[in-house]
Parts: C-alpha cells; sequence; structure tokens
C-alpha cells in the first residue's frame, strides 16, 4: 500500500484537493490586475505595492470573519454558490466603516470530506464578489479534516487587507450631539443570527414558497450579504460628509452603533423609520422572540448605518435615491443606543 493509499484510507483525498483547484482556477485569476505578482499555486500571494506608494499616507486596514451557521443553511438547501459572496461581503464592510476600500483577500474552506465541485462553487462566490469589488482574491486555503469537521460541515472563512489615507480614517471622534444616523437597507439576516433563525424555522419546509415572504424559507435566508461598498462611494463622491460609519452584524444596533460614539453621547433610534424584511416577522412570529431581543441578534432590515450632520441629511438621502432613511439621531447625556 502506497502512502497515498494509506492517507486516502484515512480520510484525505489529495486528488480531491487538486481537482477542487484546478476549477476554482479561472475563476480566482480573473480577480487579479497587474498588481498581483503571484496567486494561485505559489506558497504566498504576492501584492506589488506600487498602488499603496501613490498614497500620501496609507494605512493598511485588516479584518477577518466567516458566515457562521449560514453554511448549515446552504447545506440544507445544496446551495453553495452564496455564502462566497457573504463572507466577501461581509469583510468588505467591516474595513469600509474605516474608510478602507478594499486591495486583497484570502479564503479558508474547510471540510471533513472534499467535494471539488461543491468547494469550486463556493471559492467562486468567494471570487465573484471580490470581483465587483476590484480585490485580489490572492489566495487560500482548502482543508479537508475528517475527525475535525462532521461529515457534511462546511467551514468557511476569510481574510481582508484594505488602505486608507491616515487623514481619511473614519472613527467617529467628530460625532456630535444633533447629527443624525442614516441607515442603508439590509437584504435580510446577513451572516447573523442564524442558529436562532434556523432552531426557529426547523419545522417549515424551506422549499416552498411562503406569501408571507414573497419567496421559500430558504431563499430568504440565503439572501447575499449585501456590500455597502458602492452606497459609500456615491456618498462621498455627492459630498456627503460621514463622520462615523457601524456595520450592523451580531449584536444589531444595540452593540455596533456604540463602537463608534464618542464618549458622552448616544443614539435615539426610532424603529418605526424603515421597513424590515418579512423574515425578521417570520422568525420573531414563530419563536415568539420579544423586541429587544430581536434587535440584539439580528439588524432588524438595516444593515449599515452613517452619522452625518443635519446640513447633509437631504443630500446623503438623495444620493440613494430613495433606498436609504433616517432611523435616528445624536444625543447628548445618553449611553448607547434606545429605541423610541
Amino acid at each position: 500500500m502506497t502512502a497515498e493509499d494509506a492517507y486516502t484510507r484515512a480520510g484525505v483525498n489529495i486528488e480531491a484537493g487538486k481537482q477542487a483547484t484546478d476549477l476554482m482556477a479561472a475563476a480566482v485569476r480573473a480577480t487579479y490586475g497587474p498588481e498581483v505578482l503571484a496567486g494561485i499555486g505559489a506558497f504566498g500571494g504576492l501584492y506589488d505595492a506600487l498602488r499603496v506608494r501613490t498614497m500620501t499616507h496609507p494605512v493598511l486596514v485588516a479584518s477577518t470573519d466567516g458566515v457562521g451557521t449560514k453554511t448549515k443553511v446552504a447545506a440544507r438547501l445544496g446551495r453553495w454558490d452564496t455564502i462566497g459572496r457573504d463572507l466577501v461581503n461581509h469583510c468588505i464592510n467591516d474595513i469600509l466603516v474605516q474608510g478602507a476600500r478594499p486591495l486583497f483577500f484570502l479564503d479558508y474552506v474547510a471540510t471533513a470530506r472534499l467535494d471539488p465541485e461543491q468547494i469550486a462553487t463556493i471559492v467562486g462566490g468567494v471570487a465573484a464578489a471580490c470581483q465587483e469589488a476590484v480585490c485580489a482574491l490572492l489566495g487560500g486555503e482548502t482543508a479537508e479534516m475528517p475527525g475535525v469537521y462532521e461529515p457534511g460541515a462546511v467551514d468557511l472563512v476569510g481574510t481582508i487587507v484594505g488602505v486608507v489615507e491616515r487623514d481619511r480614517i473614519l472613527d467617529g471622534v467628530r460625532i456630535r450631539p444633533g447629527d443624525f444616523v442614516v441607515g442603508l437597507p439590509s437584504t435580510g439576516l446577513h451572516t447573523n443570527g442564524y442558529s436562532l433563525a434556523r432552531t426557529v424555522l426547523d419545522h417549515l419546509d424551506w422549499n416552498a414558497p411562503m406569501s408571507e415572504l414573497g419567496c421559500p424559507p430558504g431563499e430568504a435566508l440565503l439572501a447575499v450579504h449585501r456590500s455597502y461598498l458602492e452606497p459609500v462611494q456615491r456618498w462621498w463622491t455627492a459630498g456627503v460628509d460621514i463622520k462615523g460609519l457601524a456595520h450592523i452584524t451580531g449584536g444589531g444596533l444595540i452593540d455596533n452603533l456604540p463602537r463608534i460614539l464618542p464618549e458622552g453621547v448616544g443614539a435615539v433610534i426610532y424603529p418605526g423609520s424603515w421597513t424590515r424584511p418579512p423574515i425578521f416577522n417570520l422568525i420573531q412570529r414563530l419563536g415568539n422572540v420579544p423586541d429587544k431581543e430581536m434587535f440584539h441578534t439580528f439588524n432588524m432590515g438595516v444593515g449599515m448605518v452613517a452619522i452625518v450632520p443635519p446640513g447633509h441629511v437631504t443630500r446623503a438621502l438623495a444620493a440613494m435615491d430613495g433606498n436609504a432613511s433616517v432611523v435616528g439621531e445624536i444625543v447628548s447625556g445618553l449611553a448607547g443606543v434606545v429605541f423610541r
């Protein structure tokens, strides 16, 4: 018996890994620009820093995240084309709130047993989202680890590196009482709250259309995490003075908005000022989940908020063609977020 035979008998298929790499190669290379000197197949990705050198005082911004148990939704539905997009867009938003634009991305996909077509489909979604954001998918890792992951399970994680001019960093220090909170709508759960959502909705047929949702539950649950790069760039082009940005992920508005507020100010949020995607109402009704828990677990229909001065609100709303709303305001003498 050869060493490769022994490894295969132990549950690791080297040939499957190679096949997965071959299947995803074209999609990954489609994200490359002239600044990528070495990518797929190299031991390490090489990215020419000349683009950064043209900046006055470049600051690199990095973030790592995953898609959590949304992979279990993909597994139940047998659909693997969306979670890669979720991953990239989530990471883009996390560095965007500090004013950074993406440079390159690295992904990690792990499973108990490699299915080359499944892995290639996942990474194809990663590559597609990177291409849309003009972000190189510089490298990654595909791991087959029987005994660590249960059969059928998939883990998906990514790391992004972006750049911002030092004097353009958004840190919230200029936020003052009287500023307004402008919200951009989410597409649904994005990548947070799936453990609760799956438990509450488990008894439903996820492939059967529901009039309440306007689609099957599975489709609503797999709605791709929205990237806010283009809308925020639109604000910058329109000259909107953005004092702070917050990506509304796990912890909702309650935990994420205070992360950018200076000491001595808080936010009053008006929950009736935006339209919630119906998936949230379904989860709340079927799970008998209190309002406070819903707002602490989910984005509730607001995926990104910007803090803008009063004189820039009209401009901010006009730049979004009706796809934004004033969801609250900044006040003094308040800690955190309250709902009214």
